[in-house]
């Protein structure tokens, strides 16, 4: 009996563990970006590059990483692409795309550039960017597409 309890102790812990693995991304855009809220409709016309420009005329920058998991799953589920033809629209829209190895350089970039908008894992979050609402809900709001 007690090896049995002691058998379905990884399992059980195993099955509380996994929401803390799950990848939670929020949509950072430079401090002078006044965009506070967007819907996930026109946030994947973003990611899309279908809309170049944000509201004050500034160009839109997208700010993504060479190798992320989360984002790569966000930007499937954002703008319904396989990773094939993510890779091909990225390669198709170098001049407004920029790729980055790290959350860290992720926010350096959208903090050194007035239009650049990115997907970071919450836990990276600082005061150089603005998170911006999707659909009126913020990182860790039942419903917040990115994550």
């Amino acid at each position: 009996m007690r090896l049995q309890r002691l058998a379905v102790l990884p399992v059980f812990l195993l099955a509380i563990l996994t929401p803390c693995f799950a990848h939670h991304m929020a949509v950072v855009v430079n401090k002078d970006n006044k965009v506070e809220n967007v819907t996930a409709v026109h946030l994947g016309k973003i990611f899309r590059t279908e809309v170049k420009l944000w509201p004050d005329g500034k160009n839109i920058t997208l700010v993504l990483h060479k190798d992320s998991e989360g984002e790569t799953e966000t930007l499937q589920r954002l703008i319904k692409m396989s990773p094939g033809e993510l890779k091909a629209l990225i390669a198709a829209h170098k001049d407004s795309v920029v790729i980055v190895d790290s959350d860290a350089d992720v926010l350096k970039m959208i903090q050194s550039m007035p239009g650049a908008v990115g997907l970071v894992e919450i836990h990276s979050i600082d005061k150089s960017v603005n998170v911006v609402k999707v659909d009126g809900k913020l990182p860790m709001e039942a419903g917040y597409l990115p994550h």
